[in-house]
């Protein structure tokens, strides 16, 4: 599993980092977690907000903070 944060290296973009890393973590997965910080990659996906959530090369959420509750409902 392959997750990536978009985002520009602002506190929400990074506190969706820690959510992330905190839910995959307490679910025990195998997963490679990225930050994306180039704005023309960020915008390849078609993503104009940050931070955005990418699991698997697939969108889940833009400019949107998840909790970590959040997160593990979506990598289940």
């Amino acid at each position: 599993m392959i997750i990536k944060i978009l985002g520009t290296g602002c506190a929400k973009c990074n506190k969706l980092e820690q959510n992330v890393r905190k839910a995959v973590e307490e679910l025990g997965l195998a997963a490679t977690i990225e930050k994306v910080q180039d704005l023309k990659v960020i915008a390849g996906y078609g993503v104009m907000m940050t931070p955005a959530l990418v699991i698997d090369e697939e969108v889940k959420v833009v400019g949107k903070v998840l909790k970590v509750d959040e997160i593990k409902a979506l990598l289940k």
